[in-house]
């Protein structure tokens, strides 16, 4: 069974050949295969796929690959040896080949169909036979599930080649794209933000697509010309990709009977996911409908701490439709995704995501995936009256959980200390100064307006006035930017309110670290907790920008750079580095295309 996993082994992978002997395909060996599908994986072509959990399909190997990066991190973590990423086997296998792999390694990877709901509702009409048996992964090949160090991973090429479901595209990913998923994903981590890892990335040296862009300095809300780029194929690493547009195609298949064997996948999808992601938690010896109800249980656990992690750190997922939500409760798409460098609730950096995906709205786009996930798993429930109303119940909870987990991140980030397992400060009096003081903060936020990772950090430090908080100013520079909000308050009334606040601030911070330690926390305590929550560096797309530029002419010294920088987010660094990426967004950069927004992935 996929969750009776081998001992935990601490020897080194220094070969592919030593890597295969750790295959372990659950997912093709244990749930159904798409009974239209090739059984060699020639299966490139946009079709409908009616039934089954996944179609086998071959990579189409990138022409001429040349290694550009590997996350050292997470390859000490899997125990495998460094010189592995640049070996030409290994070179081969990730940038596409699968022909000449290792047994018991397979020569086929395999792609999973899934549903599209954005913002609660259904989707037919964007799949191109206009049914949804055409939505699912279109460029993303999963090509190997190992248990490494006595934990499972699938490995799956992003930009590996069209498959049955890539809907008319070339199923190839560019080398600026992959850059910015490759190095968002260890920075995600290193924050400690549950996310899918980055563990290679190779580029095509001679072949190109073509894809629409910014020109240089565009203000244009969407790309103004077709350029042609470089392809590459980045893996990315999860426990499984399985997502709730998975579970919801399957249960819209078992509403409307469309097939004999529907209800059957449905289950078979659902126990596999709880095998793969929750065996931890979910005893195997439950019945299902048991089993789902703890599910549900503990997605909803993660999924609003994930919502509350990305919001500490400034993160807009930028697309959060079902298809792109993780059931294992962690960050999988990094498409349209930005961080946010001015605070604004309304951050959005997808020129298609509208409010609806919006920084400060995401609590709510996640409360709608999982009543879509809710909705899923009621066809398993229905001969079990008292279990769908105990799945009823998990799910008209949502809101207030998800309200406990923002009330934990924001106490954090004040460095307020508080009752973990209720989210609430020690007293109903603090809860409330601390309600007041966080709407306040929002206020001024956008009055200054600030930088939000700078503002958050310089707090960190305690200061005694608000002198140091003004390095995360946006000042005069930029006030015709913000002339809504910037020019109708006088800059000497606003540091009188922002004086106040701190005051305010501070006096808190005081006495509910009185009241809830039997020793008070120094002042020197309360800054280091706060520096482990608020990070000093974070990946903004004007650091991302000239890496890929420069990558386009075969430098990657600034990639490298910033993966050691980002992968070290709350350590202070050198002055070089300092004065380097901890710094206020330029004003040129303001509303530049590919900057501060973007209208796709590719």
């Amino acid at each position: 069974m996929t969750n009776r996993l081998p001992q935990k082994t601490s020897s080194t992978i220094a070969t592919l050949n030593e890597l295969a002997k750790l295959a372990n395909y659950s997912l093709m060996d244990t749930l159904n295969c798409d009974p239209d599908a090739t059984e060699n994986g020639a299966d490139h072509a946009p079709r409908q796929v009616f039934t089954g959990h996944y179609v086998p399909v071959n990579p189409t190997p990138i022409k001429d690959p040349e290694y550009v990066a590997h996350s050292k991190n997470f390859f000490s973590e899997l125990g495998f040896a460094e010189s592995m990423a640049e070996s030409s086997d290994f070179v081969r296998m990730f940038s596409g080949d699968l022909s000449q792999v290792p047994e018991p390694m397979r020569k086929v990877g395999w792609a999973s169909g899934y549903a599209l709901s954005i913002y609660g509702t259904e989707y037919i009409q964007q799949c191109p036979f206009r049914t949804g048996n055409g939505y699912g992964d279109g460029r993303a090949i999963s090509v190997l599930e190992a248990v490494i160090n006595g934990r499972r991973w699938e490995m799956q090429l992003k930009g590996g080649g069209r498959t049955p479901y890539c809907r008319g595209a070339d199923g190839r990913a560019v080398l600026r794209s992959s850059i910015r998923e490759f190095l968002a994903q260890e920075h995600m981590h290193a924050l400690g933000v549950p996310t899918s890892r980055s563990l290679s990335l190779y580029v095509s040296k001679t072949e190109k697509v073509k894809r629409p862009w910014y020109s240089q300095g565009s203000r244009s809300e969407n790309p103004d010309m077709l350029i042609s780029e470089a392809v590459a194929i980045s893996t990315r690493v999860a426990p499984s990709f399985i997502r709730v547009g998975q579970l919801e195609l399957f249960a819209r298949r078992t509403r409307k009977n469309e097939h004999p064997k529907a209800m059957e996948e449905l289950e078979k999808i659902v126990l596999h996911l709880i095998d793969r992601e929750y065996a931890d938690v979910v005893d195997r010896q439950l019945t299902t409908p048991e089993k789902v109800v703890l599910l549900a249980r503990e997605f909803r656990s993660r999924l609003t701490s994930l919502v509350a992690n990305w919001i500490r750190v400034g993160f807009c997922q930028g697309n959060f439709n079902s298809d792109n939500c993780a059931v294992g409760g962690f960050t999988l798409d990094y498409g349209p995704f930005g961080f946010c460098d001015v605070f604004n609730p309304h951050y959005q950096p997808w020129t298609g995501g509208g409010h609806h995906f919006s920084f400060m709205n995401q609590p709510n786009a996640a409360q709608s995936n999982f009543g879509m996930f809710c909705s899923a798993l009621r066809p398993l429930l229905v001969s079990n009256q008292d279990y769908l109303l105990a799945l009823d119940e998990i799910q008209s909870g949502f809101s207030k959980v998800m309200h406990t987990q923002m009330n934990k991140m924001w106490a954090a980030k004040l460095g307020l200390d508080l009752d973990l397992d209720t989210g609430t400060l020690n007293t109903e009096s603090h809860q409330t100064r601390c309600n007041e003081l966080i709407r306040e903060l929002e206020t001024l936020m956008m009055q200054a307006p600030i930088d939000y990772t700078i503002f958050f950090r310089e707090l960190s430090s305690i200061p005694d006035d608000i002198g140091p908080l003004k390095k995360s100013f946006y000042n005069s520079l930029y006030d015709n930017l913000y002339n809504d909000v910037a020019d109708d308050t006088d800059s000497k009334e606003l540091d009188k309110y922002w004086a106040e606040w701190l005051e305010k601030w501070k006096m808190l911070l005081n006495s509910s670290s009185d009241a809830n330690a039997t020793s008070p926390r120094t002042s020197e305590e309360i800054s280091r907790q706060m520096k482990l929550v608020n990070p000093k560096y974070i990946l903004r797309e004007w650091f991302v920008m000239p890496a890929y530029q420069q990558a386009t002419a075969g430098n990657y010294s600034l990639i490298r750079e910033l993966q050691d920088v980002m992968t070290q987010p709350y350590a202070e660094q050198s002055k070089e580095l300092e004065d380097k990426y901890y710094r206020l967004k330029p004003p040129e950069f303001f509303e530049v295309g590919g900057l501060s927004h973007l209208s796709c992935s590719s």
